[in-house]
């Protein structure tokens, strides 16, 4: 469902993406690791066109994001690290309202279905977000994705800040979007989640992917050797 071949993204003599190479299928948590400036955002961004490319390719559905930008964004949700909501509506409000700019018409009832899918509290659902806590923002963000049916869902860094328990469920809602077959790209730091949640592992360092795994097959604590070392080299 995500491929990007040969990306190749620079900002004046800086190259953000060098000649990245990537895919997450059906069903997957790609978990992209990397220290700040190591590419991650720019490797989203070039999923949502929001940057134009020197060279290679990002698609969505087999479709290349810079021929098919809106046909590519009716497939995905995006939840960036901050997700921005209005403040003055309700939890039910922000989600119709959103679904309705992808023509999705909800009543409130299946609005607050939804919303207490993705793990919000019925009460909560009715209070304006501007009260919201990041991780019942988020939880936001999970059901527009699953009102939307997205297939792909590009998160960056929308674990950070959160507190372990928050940030335990959240990684809960995302295993039950790879359940349903979504695809899923996370940038993070957050090792730990990488491994409980992920099922393929990157890692970036200057642009490049310099190493692939498969959560499975380490520990906590060789991906942590794992990484540190790219990160020293």
């Amino acid at each position: 469902m995500i491929d990007i071949e040969n990306l190749t993204k620079c900002f004046g003599n800086t190259v953000a993406v060098n000649n990245l190479k990537l895919n997450v299928a059906k069903g997957e948590i790609y978990c992209l690791l990397g220290a700040n400036g190591a590419g991650k955002t720019t490797t989203i961004n070039s999923l949502l066109n929001l940057v134009q490319l020197e060279g290679g390719s990002a698609k969505i559905g087999g479709m290349n994001v810079a021929d098919e930008p809106l046909k590519t964004k009716e497939k995905l949700t995006y939840i960036p690290e901050n997700l921005s909501l209005y403040p003055s509506l309700s939890g039910i409000e922000n989600l119709r309202f959103f679904c309705g700019l992808s023509g999705i018409k909800l009543s409130d009832s299946k609005a607050v279905s939804y919303l207490k899918e993705a793990g919000l509290q019925v009460d909560s659902a009715h209070k304006r977000v501007g009260g919201y806590s990041k991780g019942m923002r988020q939880k936001v963000g999970i059901a527009l994705a699953i009102a939307r049916s997205s297939e792909v869902l590009l998160l960056d860094e929308p674990t950070s800040g959160l507190d372990p328990a928050a940030s335990s469920d959240f990684a809960t809602l995302l295993t039950d979007m790879k359940e349903r077959g979504a695809a899923v790209l996370m940038a993070t730091h957050d090792l730990f989640r990488a491994k409980e949640t992920g099922t393929k592992i990157g890692i970036m360092n200057r642009g490049s992917l310099v190493d692939e795994l498969n959560a499975a097959d380490v520990t906590h604590s060789d991906l942590e050797k794992i990484y540190l070392n790219h990160m020293r080299a």
